[in-house]
């Protein structure tokens, strides 16, 4: 028998005699039924010693506060909770910047495509446009098709948007 099973003992014995005592009041003042209840109730923390659940409870009560005082206290914890949310906040930012870098090469290349530069000046054949990339002699090159769908609907937006920028589909 354990120091913790020794220190229960008498706990319980004694709340199940106190309760005991208080279940014969209950029966003399108001019923058999009062009285049954309070005795079923006082005899549950003697119930728990002898089954070894207090223990139990005890041991795993003693773990969690032992791991919770470990987990707040340590600073490599706080150090692995800071870098995640560090990486959230870089992850948002990234998807913000790249939704940007979308659009306008959507607004660039529907300028390009429709024969005009982004200034708004034809683009010459064989003449870089402003965008800094040689444009397509006139009649050679197909016009790309845009999807309806957004530019993250898939996986493959990335592998998609580069296929399309070199005239492959």
């Amino acid at each position: 028998m354990s120091f913790t099973a020794i220190a229960w003992t008498p706990l319980c014995v004694g709340i199940t005699v106190v309760g005991l005592v208080l279940s014969y009041l209950a029966f003399r003042r108001r019923g058999l039924a009062a009285g049954l209840r309070a005795m079923a109730w006082s005899l549950l923390p003697l119930a728990a010693l002898l089954t070894g659940i207090l223990e139990t409870l005890w041991n795993v009560v003693s773990t969690l506060v032992s791991f919770v005082t470990g987990l707040v206290l340590s600073p490599m914890v706080w150090t692995g909770i800071v870098l995640a949310g560090l990486s959230v906040l870089l992850f948002v930012v990234s998807g913000a910047l790249r939704g940007r870098a979308i659009a306008r090469g959507r607004a660039s290349g529907a300028a390009d495509a429709s024969g005009t530069a982004s200034a708004g000046k034809p683009a010459a054949a064989g003449k870089p446009a402003a965008t800094g990339k040689p444009a397509a002699p006139a009649g050679t090159a197909k016009p790309v098709e845009r999807s309806a769908q957004p530019a993250a609907a898939d996986d493959f937006s990335d592998i998609e948007d580069i296929l399309r920028r070199r005239g492959i589909d």
